[in-house]
């Protein structure tokens, strides 16, 4: 039995991880500057998502959080835009998105189960935007968006830390 359940798990695992952002990539090729722009696009989508299913009576860490997300994400799609128009990239728009997730039911907002299933669902879209840009530094098409990838990624793992630990201690 406990076989079944690991391997059920590490299928829907496998499954949440190629629905990720950074996974929706053609093949094995390496990222170029428009699958970065769309995957970052997608990534500030899922955030301004979690602020939106944030219960309005929900718990205040989460709703603070969910903000701050949301409004450094805005931030950096307003430079990321810059940059687009800089250099004449259009991103893929995906209609696929896990922005509209539903965190809990309205009667346990408040509880350490909410918080958790706020942070959990943050890490696997933090893991693939990392990985992404990972990606793409390895092979910049573009120097300007590889400068801007190098800007972002330690913050982005310093957020994904604090989602990971804060998730164990609740």
């Amino acid at each position: 039995m406990r076989i079944f359940v690991a391997i059920v798990l590490a299928f829907i695992s496998t499954a949440a991880l190629a629905d990720s952002t950074g996974e929706r990539l053609r093949g094995d090729r390496a990222p170029d500057a428009t699958d970065v722009i769309s995957g970052l696009y997608a990534f500030g989508r899922f955030q301004q998502g979690l602020l939106e299913s944030t219960d309005l009576k929900g718990n205040a860490e989460v709703k603070n959080l969910a903000a701050l997300r949301a409004e450094e994400a805005a931030k950096r799609d307003k430079a990321l835009k810059q940059i687009q128009d800089t250099i004449g990239a259009e991103p893929r728009i995906s209609k696929t998105t896990s922005a509209g997730i539903s965190l809990a039911k309205p009667d346990d907002s408040e509880g350490p189960a909410y918080v958790r299933t706020f942070y959990a669902a943050q890490i696997p879209e933090y893991e693939s935007t990392i990985t992404l840009l990972e990606r793409y530094l390895k092979t910049p098409d573009n120097p300007i968006l590889a400068a801007f990838a190098r800007e972002h990624l330690p913050v982005l793992r310093a957020q994904l830390k604090d989602a990971e630990r804060t998730m164990a201690d609740k």
